[in-house]
């Protein structure tokens, strides 16, 4: 019993720890709580003293810390309820909302499975892709260094398939002209004359056939041109501001650093899924090379790529790697090309090309299946299975 009692101390102590570091308060405030409340309690307390106000899903809430306290203490018989967890978490991003916003109950439910996750094998890993992703996600979004030992994961190799050229059949070719030559040799010079005729009729309707023919793969070439992501000038930003749209409760307007001597304005539609505050500070991917417009007249001169779910209910911006550089071009591997100067509306050149881009089952962004690359990594979500727009 002792030892369940210092057990449950230590997973007390550490989640008013977390709490108020995501409620930016001082956890020695709240040192002599920790042995005599529960969960609920020590939550309560601290919210009080945070003042912000209960969230919504005040049920949900609950059912996050009945399943902490329910949660076993020996790391190894906690699987299963991994594997609930990891259920849960296949269809959303964070454990309460719609959006990417983190809530008390992931500081919760984290500070909780620390402990046990970060003792699984690699192989035990893998088959919690979905928690595995959101703790990912909590540990990089934090700043919790401190308080938990950061969980490696590995990540992906990326090798794309690519076309192989078929080698030309030299040797078989050289070996059927010479049974040609020679059989052309053993006919009658009568036969040869006649044949001369038809030849050469032949000859003329196979380069009219052949002039034909190279229309529709000029064709072809072109489209495969109006395809390529590199008509797009991707690069990595920082929003150093965020603030809403004066005239649109859907948008929110940034400020974004590109590497340029003048920071971009973008408009977004993100205002149902983040707020101004979560976007601040936050390393986004951007297309530069838009044609500059007004929307809901302010000017917008970008467009933030977003990862969304297929019923679009979440909704967040993609994640450049912690050290790419703002204004750093991502790049895809085997695709070469000068971005336009400008995108040319009327081509609905962007149109043809996203619905190609998604993010793969590890959340990594492609076009193609090929990943957006910067000079840290590939570019991410916590969306797995995504389009990208």
């Amino acid at each position: 019993m002792a030892t369940n009692g210092n057990s449950d101390l230590k997973r007390s102590q550490v989640i008013v720890l977390s709490l108020c570091k995501h409620f930016s308060l001082d956890p020695e405030a709240f040192s002599s709580e920790v042995p005599e409340n529960d969960i609920t309690t020590l939550y309560s307390n601290i919210l009080k003293s945070s003042g912000k106000e209960s969230p919504k899903d005040d049920d949900g809430l609950m059912h996050w810390i009945a399943f902490s306290e329910n949660f076993p203490k020996d790391p190894k018989t906690c699987y299963a309820a991994l594997n609930e967890l990891n259920t849960d978490l296949a269809s959303k991003s964070v454990l309460l909302g719609n959006g990417f916003t983190l809530s008390a109950a992931d500081f919760i439910v984290f500070s909780v499975i620390h402990r046990s996750v970060i003792g699984l094998s690699n192989s035990e890993k893998e088959k919690l892709p979905h928690v595995m992703r959101w703790m990912d996600y909590i540990q990089n979004r934090e700043d919790l260094g401190a308080l938990f030992e950061k969980i490696l994961l590995e990540k992906p190799d990326f090798e794309p398939q690519r076309a192989k050229a078929a080698a030309k059949p030299e040797v078989e070719s050289n070996a059927k002209k010479t049974v040609q030559n020679t059989k052309i040799a053993e006919k009658p010079e009568a036969e040869l004359n006649a044949n001369k005729s038809d030849s050469a009729k032949k000859a003329k309707g196979d380069k009219e056939a052949v002039k034909e023919k190279k229309a529709p793969e000029t064709e072809a070439t072109d489209k495969d041109k109006e395809l390529s992501v590199s008509l797009l000038n991707i690069r990595v930003g920082l929003i150093g501001k965020a603030w809403k749209h004066p005239s649109a409760d859907s948008l929110l307007v940034e400020e974004i650093d590109v590497g340029e001597a003048k920071l971009r304005q973008v408009v977004s539609g993100l205002a149902k899924y983040c707020s101004p505050e979560e976007l601040t500070n936050r390393r986004v991917v951007l297309i530069t090379n838009v044609k500059p417009g007004k929307l809901r007249d302010v000017m917008s001169e970008g467009l933030v790529l977003c990862a969304s779910n297929e019923d679009h209910t979440i909704v967040e911006p993609l994640l450049p790697p912690e050290g790419a550089k703002p204004g750093e071009c991502v790049s895809f591997l085997g695709i070469d090309g000068k971005p336009e100067d400008v995108l040319n509306p009327k081509k609905k050149q962007l149109e043809k090309i996203t619905p190609h881009l998604f993010t793969d089952e590890k959340g990594v962004a492609t076009f193609k299946g090929i990943p957006f690359m910067t000079s840290a990594g590939p570019c991410t979500s916590s969306i797995p299975k995504a389009s990208i727009k």
